[in-house]
């Protein structure tokens, strides 16, 4: 299973061919091959095609999980409380507030930071509304957006301490803090193909390269961090691959599970 942004693509959102080559390695073995992301599930359906993907995809880092036709496996949704408190955290923090419900992306300003390029990467346009703190029912994910890495460093922390164990708080890139349900979380989605494939968790492979990737690291049996993640993201992690913008993912699958490479 693997993360999607700076791990399966690059910085750019470039699935490589190399990158497509070695998921048909794991097809030609026989090997389950399944992707999960920070991104809505409709936001990563470009994917599907050129992955041949059959398995669950876990968006909203495992808020929705569907099926390849967009038919729901798993809905995990904030409790009003929790969104009302989240966004008035985040936005008393100084970052600018999304919020997902269902497949529907909403934003208070088509003109804020990273909403043009998060369109790009996902292919579809947000809704835009000025009424986000009023949003409360239905919501997957909230995430909070700045470019200031300290202050997402600080608010990761303050957010995930007023909300204990009500919620998961992590950064998902510098600069995106993302809220979901406390069960949805990278290891939860683990823990979910588990059950749904029949397959041990321990005979999972997990490969990332952000704080948001570590609970899933923690509880598959093999896990692969690529070159760019911090350290607290490769000390968690079973091998260290090259990073994404030098084929790390192709690499990973290529050395630590096909055993191709030395």
């Amino acid at each position: 299973m693997s993360d999607v942004d700076g791990t399966l693509v690059t910085h750019e959102k470039i699935l490589t061919d190399r990158a497509v080559a070695a998921v048909q390695k794991l097809h030609d073995r026989g090997i389950l091959f399944a992707i999960t992301s920070g991104r809505p599930p409709k936001g990563m359906e470009m994917l599907f095609d050129p992955l041949s993907l059959g398995t669950p995809v876990a968006g909203f880092n495992g808020g929705l999980m569907v099926n390849r036709d967009f038919s729901v496996v798993q809905s995990l949704t904030l409790p009003p409380d929790i969104v009302r408190k989240t966004v008035a955290l985040m936005r008393e923090g100084g970052a600018d507030v999304w919020i997902y419900q269902g497949n529907d992306w909403i934003v208070p300003d088509a003109g804020y930071p990273h909403v043009a390029r998060e369109q790009w990467t996902v292919k579809f346009a947000p809704t835009v509304r000025d009424d986000i703190p009023d949003i409360t029912d239905g919501v997957v994910k909230i995430t909070g957006v700045s470019d200031d890495p300290d202050l997402m460093k600080r608010l990761e922390a303050t957010v995930q301490g007023a909300l204990g164990a009500n919620a998961s708080a992590a950064l998902s890139q510098p600069y995106y803090l993302d809220v979901t349900h406390s069960d949805a979380n990278k290891g939860g989605v683990v823990r979910a193909l588990s059950r749904l494939l029949d397959i041990p968790a321990g005979m999972i492979a997990t490969l990332g390269d952000q704080p948001n990737d570590i609970p899933m690291f923690q509880v598959s049996g093999l896990s692969i961090a690529m070159g760019q993640a911090v350290n607290a993201v490769r000390g968690a992690a079973t091998y260290v691959s090259e990073s994404s913008e030098a084929e790390g993912f192709a690499i990973g699958i290529e050395r630590y599970i096909l055993g191709e490479l030395l």
